[in-house]
């Protein structure tokens, strides 16, 4: 397996602090833990008689509360202080005076407050220090002291400078003239001084970010030397702290590369798992646990440098899991065509042999196609099973030499379980060494005539190859299905009648995946099959949806054929910790599974996973967390395997890190995967909202980067997602797209259903070829 990012990347947004998550606030809010008064406060006064005297029993604040009992109040007596805000303390002395005499002295509350610089004497003034009161006659006076908030210097630290000119607060714009040492300090009426900043706020709010420098114009960059130009990309990249947008964690899966890897040694017997999650453990565990790495929550104590319990589990283990099963013959699989031979596939088309222009109808195409198909295959793979099975008003399973055919018509094309019977108890064809010539006989001799009973002819080929896992099934047909059952001719008229036949391939489609039969749809050009229903066959099962010229119909079939079939009945599961989650899949949470049936060689999936924002507990950068697959499969003998794969990622929330390990192919195979299986159910404006996070995550890698390669897979990209941004309305049935209800052509189907089942070097040769 790969990952997109070579860290796991958590946004900023969500961070570890003092071992609890942290959401970052505005400096503008107030504190999260405030405490609500516990009683209510008392009514407003009715005379003012009733509010002069409750202004004398208005009790300190808690705070003030909290400071004289943590502290002692100075008590200083003095010569009379003078100040430079003597209105504000002139107040302060009225509303609460202060007696000498002992049993009459009142406890006065903690005073504190923040000087600006300019209220602040230099150190070599004939003045104390602001934070003492000046000397005065006053005996009965109070030392005022102020106290740093956490975090923020220690303004008095810098020297004073006289000649610095400081504004008002008020924005009168006059400058303060400040005293000098020699001068006399008169009362100043400016406003009061400024409360004590409050612990939970910082010097400087998070919310202020500092921008690089930009060139004003285009001259100005003109002027920059060689040493500014070499020295822009690592300031870029430096300043790159903001939060990304997309998801860079993307895991793709190689499965045809994975499962056909020999060097593995397979362990024989099943592994010990977690009773829980499931997650495969080392082998000294005698017993199934119940509680392993996955299940237990994140500890948020334990360092960020060393995982809270580190996995006890195979890095890359191979388990064979039941080993005394009988196993099968790999070459019994078959290799099954069902042909349309209805009426329509009369219609003719002109074609250039040599000098002459000619006509030859559908049907002649398709003859030429198997013709040449089964001389190869021949030639090749003699021992190769290949049989026929056409429909029009009725469907036929052709014999051999020594079985004759057998036919099904009217009433039985309605009955799922009598076609089920019909094709157990029909033989299987003979290896194609023996069949060659009795089977061109027959697909010589085929005529067109009738409707399209394509739902009954589809469902018994079906059962027919599901006797042989791994077998292949390529349906070709050139209009919809028009008999009773799978019927996809009456479209939206009535709409009981398309859902039940909606149903009918959706469950056609699981029961061929969970027997291993790969089905491929193939269907004429300038025709409508309702690909989009008929297609979810090869969607479920790994197979081809084309849409052919008449002409083209050999490359077709032989492109189908060569994929082969490397492993059956495959599931892929991924398993994070508690603090992660699985994006996008149906099982939410820490655990997601994806059946994804039969595997061919080049086969590629993608899963996309992040924070678990539902979650109190979040990975702290720096810490490592464990990332555990599955890949449970039958191979071709049907033997039932189980590789799993262990990898340790370090966590990480800076963006200049993540974009700097990023690979934009897989975030480009994951953004099609996951926009056109949103397209190909009718979610068009899902889809788009899907692509539009990782666009701006490829762009934002281009610019951080710099790099050539990355510019040509943003390229690449375009033109993949092209058809969802700019042209889904020519693939959808209506023009206009405005909800989630309408239906592809053909064209779309066949495009979002190819685009769903990509991978890396599909995409790489198909804008290769549109260049």
């Amino acid at each position: 397996m790969e990952f997109a990012c070579g860290f796991v990347y958590v946004p900023p947004s969500v961070t570890q602090k003092n071992g609890k998550r942290v959401i970052k606030r505005s400096a503008l809010l107030p504190p999260v833990n405030r405490i609500r008064p516990s009683t209510p406060p008392p009514p407003p006064p009715t005379s003012s008689a009733e509010a002069r005297s409750a202004k004398s029993l208005i009790s300190p604040p808690k705070y003030i509360e909290q400071l004289e009992k943590n502290k002692e109040v100075k008590q200083v007596v003095k010569h009379s202080p003078f100040y430079e805000n003597a209105a504000f303390h002139k107040k302060t002395e009225a509303a609460s005076s202060i007696s000498v005499t002992p049993q009459h002295t009142p406890t006065l509350p903690r005073k504190t407050a923040l000087l600006p610089p300019h209220m602040r004497p230099a150190a070599n003034s004939q003045f104390p220090p602001y934070s003492q009161p000046l000397p005065s006659s006053n005996t009965n006076s109070q030392t005022f002291t102020y106290d740093l908030p956490e975090g923020e210097p220690d303004l008095n630290a810098q020297p004073w400078d006289p000649n610095y000119s400081y504004t008002t607060p008020e924005g009168t714009g006059v400058p303060v003239k400040l005293p000098t040492e020699n001068s006399s300090i008169l009362p100043q009426t400016s406003a009061p001084p400024l409360p004590p900043r409050p612990s939970f706020m910082k010097s400087v709010p998070e919310y202020i970010v500092i921008l690089p420098l930009m060139p004003s114009s285009s001259s100005s960059s003109s002027q920059r030397s060689p040493s500014d130009l070499q020295c822009a990309p690592s300031l870029a990249r430096s300043a790159d702290k903001g939060p990304l947008p997309g998801n860079p964690n993307v895991l793709l899966v190689s499965l045809g590369k994975l499962l056909s890897e020999e060097r593995v040694q397979a362990i024989q017997g099943e592994p010990t798992s977690c009773s829980q999650c499931g997650s495969v453990l080392d082998s000294y565990y005698d017993n199934v646990v119940n509680s392993c790495y996955f299940c237990q929550p994140n500890d948020l104590t334990s360092s960020p440098s060393e995982p809270q319990s580190p996995l006890t589990g195979y890095k890359d283990g191979l388990f064979v899991l039941n080993p005394d099963e009988k196993l099968l013959c790999a070459e019994d699989a078959l290799l099954l065509f069902c042909i349309d031979i209805s009426g329509s596939m009369s219609i003719t088309s002109q074609v250039l042999e040599g000098e002459e222009v000619v006509h030859r109808s559908r049907l002649h195409f398709v003859q030429e196609a198997v013709l040449q198909c089964v001389q190869r295959l021949s030639e090749q793979k003699p021992e190769l099973r290949v049989g026929l099975i056409t429909f029009n008003y009725q469907v036929t399973l052709h014999g051999y030499e020594n079985f004759t055919s057998h036919f099904l018509r009217g009433a039985e094309l309605a009955d799922i379980n009598y076609l089920k019977e019909a094709a157990a108890s029909f033989p299987i064809p003979p290896p194609l060494s023996q069949t060659k010539d009795c089977l061109q006989r027959q697909v010589q001799g085929l005529s067109e005539s009738g409707t399209t009973a394509l739902g009954p002819a589809a469902l018994l080929t079906i059962a027919m190859a599901s006797r042989q896992p791994g077998s292949k099934v390529i349906i070709c047909t050139d209009g919809k299905a028009n008999t009773d059952l799978g019927n996809l001719e009456v479209e939206d008229n009535d709409a009981r009648t398309l859902l039940s036949s909606t149903i009918f391939y959706q469950e056609l489609g699981e029961y061929a995946a969970n027997q291993g039969v790969t089905v491929s749809v193939l269907s004429i050009e300038g025709t409508d099959c309702r690909l989009d229903e008929l297609g979810r066959l090869a969607d479920r099962t790994g197979g081809t949806v084309v849409v052919a010229s008449p002409n083209r119909l050999h490359p077709e079939f032989e492109h189908i054929i060569k994929n082969r079939t490397i492993a059956t009945h495959c599931t892929v599961t991924l398993l994070l910790p508690q603090s992660l989650c699985v994006r996008g899949e149906r099982e939410s949470g820490h655990k997601g599974t994806r059946e994804v049936g039969n595997v061919a060689p080049d086969t590629e999936i993608t899963f996309q996973f992040g924070a678990n924002e539902s979650d109190a507990e979040a990975p702290a950068s720096g810490s490592h967390v464990s990332i555990q697959l599955h890949v449970k499969y039958r191979q071709g003998n049907g033997q039932r395997m189980l590789r799993v794969i262990t990898s340790d990622r370090e966590v990480t929330d800076d963006s200049s890190t993540a974009l700097s390990s990023l690979s934009l192919a897989i975030i480009q195979l994951n953004s099609s995967q996951a926009s056109a299986s949103l397209a190909v159910r009718g979610r068009f404006l899902d889809a788009l909202k899907e692509g539009e996070p990782q666009r701006k995550l490829i762009e934002r890698a281009i610019e951080h980067n710099l790099s050539a390669e990355d510019k040509q897979t943003y390229q690449e990209w375009v033109k993949t997602m092209e058809p969802i941004y700019n042209n889904i309305h020519n693939f959808t049935r209506r023009k206009s797209v405005i909800s989630d209800s309408q239906s592809l052509t053909d064209a779309g189907a066949a495009l979002l259903y190819t685009m769903k089942h990509s991978n890396r070097k599909s995409i790489s040769l198909k804008n290769k070829q549109k260049l």
